[in-house]
């Protein structure tokens, strides 16, 4: 019988600039997905870039390899992970152009 597990990484915050989502343990799970719903965004037209990150420890992160994802305007956008992730998964991104309200999960299953 498969698992699934959804976790909330970062929950409703203003967010613009560089940072990192809190990391995911996944080592379980033959799939894991992000959601990124950009909740509210104060003006203009900023613009989200992702990139998934994986590690074996939780500690040292490098590039899954994949090419950035880029996002704009409101509303829920899936970011799918590439198979044979390993054991941790994180998101790094990048918000230009002003900040954006934020909720990020992952979900996996297994």
């Amino acid at each position: 019988m498969n698992q699934f597990n959804a976790s909330h990484l970062e929950i409703k915050k203003w967010f613009e600039g560089n940072f990192q989502t809190h990391p995911y343990e996944a080592g379980w799970a033959d799939e894991a997905i992000f959601f990124v719903m950009i909740e509210h965004i104060k003006e203009g037209n900023p613009v989200l870039f992702a990139q998934v990150e994986i590690s074996h420890d939780g500690v040292n992160w490098a590039s899954d390899g994949s090419a950035p994802v880029k996002f704009t305007g409101e509303g829920l956008h899936p970011i799918k992970v590439q198979p044979n992730f390993g054991n941790w998964l994180r998101l790094n991104v990048n918000i230009e152009g002003g900040p954006m309200f934020l909720n990020i999960q992952i979900h996996c299953k297994g």
